[in-house]
């Protein structure tokens, strides 16, 4: 029998709706993959609701808490760690040393690190510190960065108005420690108003992929959540790196019609599981 792949999934939880893990783990968990949550901070709702109740949990729990799957032998046995929201820059430091540790027992054991900055028109409270130890320590140690465009242009310096120039800003990446970038929302200015748009970055090649944008009075939050998990679940699971793309894409969009059909500000993957493990659409990613 073929061994199910197992990942550590560092972010947010939320005890209402769908962000952070609350979005991702079951998805993750659907498609195949073991998921050990490890929660950054454990919130009543996403922030964006303008209110909320919750901790952030305190940095070195992060390593005594991967000390003690260590402890019982386990840590060799994990094959990625996803990182997410942060609730504090000692957080990230913390993830850090329990990547390190992975990989000291686990070679093979890759880090994607979806880097969530704040956006203060969306609601989405992050500390500015949070930010800078993500463009300063989480990119050099990434193997696979995962930004939307806002944590593109902050990682580069710059805004993009044409497609070839968010190309050319996530390629620039790939110089500057990960081994992929796929940027899961882009927002170029000549981006057509009715699409949802992608990006994957790899030193063999870039693969550009468009699906529809679907209508919400309020757009539903931890889409990039469950991105990000998918495609490294799906990576874990053998597929090349535009299959997972692929892949990933077909599926987040069968959580938004559901989402959509439901009239939900809040995702719905437990109501679209079957289709996010089997998507019934197809959207082919284009070599640029």
């Amino acid at each position: 029998m073929k061994r199910t792949p197992h990942l550590l999934a560092i972010q947010s939880h939320v005890v209402f709706g769908h962000a952070g893990n609350s979005a991702a783990v079951f998805a993750m968990q659907r498609t195949g993959v073991n998921v050990w949550p490890l929660n950054t901070v454990q919130f009543s709702n996403h922030t964006q609701y303008g209110q909320w109740k919750g901790e952030v949990l305190p940095a070195r729990q992060i390593c005594e808490l991967v000390d003690g799957i260590a402890a019982i032998g386990e840590l060799g046995n994990c094959d990625a760690v996803v990182s997410g929201y942060l609730g504090s820059p000692e957080q990230g430091n913390a993830i850090l040393q329990v990547v390190a540790a992975v990989k000291a027992a686990n070679p093979r054991a890759l880090y994607l690190c979806d880097p969530v900055m704040g956006h203060a028109e969306k609601g989405c409270v992050v500390a500015p510190e949070v930010t800078d130890f993500l463009l300063t320590h989480a990119l050099p140690q990434a193997d696979i960065l995962c930004p939307n465009q806002l944590e593109l242009n902050s990682f580069t310096g710059r805004t993009a108005d044409t497609l070839e120039e968010c190309v050319t800003m996530a390629q620039a990446l790939l110089t500057r420690g990960p081994g992929m970038v796929m940027v899961k929302h882009l927002a170029y200015r000549e981006k057509q108003p009715d699409s949802f748009e992608m990006l994957l970055v790899t030193p063999t090649g870039t693969w550009h992929l468009r699906r529809p944008l679907l209508a919400f009075p309020r757009q539903p939050v931890g889409v990039g959540d469950l991105t990000s998990g998918l495609f490294m679940a799906r990576l874990l699971l053998g597929d090349e790196p535009v299959a997972a793309f692929e892949f990933t894409a077909a599926a987040v969009h069968e959580v938004m019609l559901e989402t959509q059909a439901c009239a939900s500000y809040e995702l719905q993957p437990v109501r679209a599981q079957d289709r996010i493990a089997h998507p019934r659409v197809r959207f082919e990613a284009t070599r640029l």
